[in-house]
């Protein structure tokens, strides 16, 4: 064997901490699994029936780059309507991952600096490192909510990106939309552009979505179908923004992820037609359930939007917690360290069924009970 085999951007990084928590689920009898951040409801039977239509009709090889001609520009069509910028491009990619992935490759360079709000989704520090910027951490602790002055405080001539994430994995929280508006407006002032993952913004229950695009050209987006039409298997999801930043997406897709898996984008095609109300309703139901059940004997934020809640753990640190939890009760829950610098927290994700969600809760008294 070569003296190393490994390269060293690889090797600076380790497995992502849920990842690890669904290896753990695979070995456990009945476990009461509240870690996997994917609905529970079905994908829309449309969506399911026009990608069986396009396998046997042989759709099945390369799509061009930038995504199936009409998906492309109903999507586009919408994004356009929406934020009333008829300029704005878009590229379909192979998941909202992939989206993430060819932005940040298209705007960072090495030595640059990336504003990110901890706690964040896992993705979001390995991805700007392993491109050879720099994380600039905003802790967002105990409210969970943005402080615009900070941001302001925390930007540099090396700042060149802000990552944002409304609703937001790990805590639920929803930015307000003056926040929003203000972030955008300072981004614009400071020559800072703001990549905004939107991937659940159909999961907003107590107030409208607000993006940063509705107060900015200039800001990138990032979206897809995983969350909002349990799509999380076909990888379909894209990137809209200005024309010259979505062009390096689409030429660095080429070179990448090549395309969309195609049944997948006929399947999207279907879903953007299809209700999605009764299964929304059905989440934010869950959401307060699992709130009544935890109330007085957890601390939490409530959340505003996504499918998650992020109470403080008992005895203070959230690894120590989710151990316990498997220890204990079989329950599988994601310790706050996987999401930031702070132990402080543990991430419950409530797209379960109801009995599964009624076994959690229990399991989670019972043990707030003994610490």
């Amino acid at each position: 064997m070569h003296k190393r085999l490994i390269s060293r951007r690889a090797g600076a990084f380790d497995s992502s901490g849920i990842r690890k928590v669904f290896d753990l689920a695979a070995k456990l009898v009945d476990p009461i699994n509240l870690s996997i951040g994917q609905p529970d409801f079905e994908m829309p039977l449309a969506a399911r029936e026009a990608a069986k239509q396009a396998i046997d009709a042989g759709k099945n090889g390369y799509t061009p780059t930038q995504g199936i001609a009409v998906l492309r520009e109903r999507l586009e069509a919408q994004v356009r309507d929406g934020l009333g910028q008829p300029d704005r491009s878009l590229c379909v990619t192979s998941g909202s991952s992939g989206a993430l992935n060819l932005a940040l490759m298209a705007l960072v360079d090495p030595g640059d600096e990336v504003i990110v709000f901890e706690p964040a989704f896992v993705m979001y520090r390995p991805l700007v490192e392993f491109l050879g910027g720099r994380c600039v951490v905003l802790d967002t602790a105990p409210s969970f909510q943005i402080d615009v002055d900070r941001v302001a405080a925390a930007i540099t001539p090396a700042t060149k990106v802000m990552l944002l994430n409304t609703p937001a994995n790990p805590t639920g929280v929803v930015a307000t939309a003056d926040v929003v508006r203000d972030l955008a407006r300072l981004a614009d002032d400071r020559g800072v552009t703001i990549v905004s993952d939107e991937l659940y913004r159909s999961y907003c229950y107590d107030a409208p979505f607000a993006s940063p695009a509705l107060h900015s050209d200039n800001v990138v987006v990032i979206d897809g179908f995983s969350k909002s039409h349990a799509m999380t298997g076909w990888r379909v999801g894209w990137v809209h923004g200005p024309k010259p930043v979505v062009d390096a997406c689409t030429m660095l897709q080429q070179y990448t992820f090549v395309c969309a898996p195609q049944a997948g984008q006929w399947a999207a095609i279907a879903a953007l037609d299809a209700p999605m109300e009764a299964p929304l309703a059905e989440c934010r139901r869950k959401r307060d359930l699992l709130m009544a059940g935890l109330r007085g004997h957890y601390r939490f934020v409530q959340p505003g939007g996504a499918f998650y809640l992020y109470p403080e753990a008992p005895g203070g640190s959230g690894k120590a917690f989710a151990e316990r939890a498997v220890a204990e009760e079989k329950l599988l829950l994601v310790p706050g360290a996987v999401f930031g610098a702070a132990d402080t927290h543990f991430r419950i994700a409530y797209t379960v069924s109801d009995a599964t969600l009624d076994r959690g809760i229990a399991a989670l008294r019972r043990l707030a009970e003994t610490a």
